[in-house]
């Protein structure tokens, strides 16, 4: 079972992230920062890449932190929670801290500040094997500089920089497999999750919190205004995500692969990709073979993922 708790509050009785924020009506990010940060059962220390996240919690001169916080650019999130634990185990060598026990290393990050401008700064912090928590809140393009795509964006979405028109049916390329990518670095714990499975999402946070080495997350979020969907309709559709296959639950621990959820009938990817505007250029005119293609490009992947798991 998870620590997830009732609601976790510092020496202050103040939660470690309050509301009075600005994060869209609707946006599936609070609850992604929430049942992480109300998970950890250790004090944490933040560190948040450039993001809505960021731009949204932090406006000055209010914020709606209550932990320690730094904000830093969106390449080098992964640097700098380096250097701040090195920093913590160097000053806890030389009995420089007036607290005991351990502290939790929180990288919070966009899809923007982890599969592309910060890829190169968490590559190299995975491979040193420092000790942390490394959480992407992935709602699929850089969606507070205005909805453009990124390496998170699927295949066939329209976005401000991959439109669909008469030239193309919105993005040409997939998403980039972020989740593969830390796995290939062989640290402790990686995993996927979904703002709209909480429950899911807090047990993964507990068992990276307690990895002997660094840990990534790959939560999917949604964002109304870059996805195209009223606020109400938020979890149906993160649901719709999981249950399609596109979005699977599963963690890698020291190698092993697990599903962490099965859909009990899974939907057709269709269900997923109807309900969001950025997809809706793919049900008129030519965008039937599009949406087979992403379909074969589903079965595909929650074939070998299976695979994977079962063996």
């Amino acid at each position: 079972m998870s620590r997830l708790k009732t609601l976790v509050r510092n020496e202050a009785g103040t939660p470690p992230l309050r509301g009075g924020h600005a994060l869209c009506q609707g946006c599936g990010i609070p609850m992604v920062v929430r049942t992480i940060v109300d998970t950890i059962d250790t004090p944490v220390v933040v560190v948040s890449a450039t993001g809505c996240l960021e731009v949204a919690t932090t406006r000055f001169p209010t914020t709606a932190w209550n932990v320690p916080w730094l904000h830093v650019a969106f390449e080098n999130a992964a640097a700098v929670v380096s250097g701040v634990e090195v920093a913590y185990r160097a000053l806890a060598k030389r009995g420089g801290l007036p607290q005991d026990g351990p502290i939790t290393f929180l990288v919070l990050a966009g899809d923007g500040g982890t599969y592309d401008i910060g890829l190169q700064a968490l590559s190299g912090a995975l491979e040193r094997g420092h000790h942390f928590l490394f959480v992407c809140y992935d709602n699929e393009a850089y969606m507070n500089t205005g909805v453009q795509r990124s390496g998170a964006t699927p295949f066939g979405a329209n976005t401000t920089t991959s439109p669909a028109g008469v030239a193309a049916l919105g993005k040409a390329q997939q998403r980039k497999d972020m989740t593969a990518i830390a796995v290939a670095h062989h640290i402790p714990y990686v995993a996927q999750a979904a703002s709209s499975h909480w429950q899911d999402l807090s047990e993964k946070v507990e068992r990276a919190a307690h990895a002997d080495g660094p840990a990534f997350l790959n939560v999917l979020t949604n964002c109304p205004v870059g996805w195209g969907h009223e606020p109400r309709h938020a979890i149906e559709i993160l649901n719709a995500g999981v249950d399609s296959c596109y979005w699977p639950l599963y963690e890698v621990v020291d190698g092993r692969y697990r599903l962490t959820y099965t859909p009990e009938t899974i939907v057709p990817v269709e269900e997923w990709l109807r309900p969001q505007k950025r997809f809706a250029h793919l049900f008129t005119g030519e965008g039937a073979a599009v949406l087979r293609e992403i379909q074969r490009h589903v079965d595909d992947e929650w074939e070998a993922l299976a695979a994977r798991c079962e063996s």
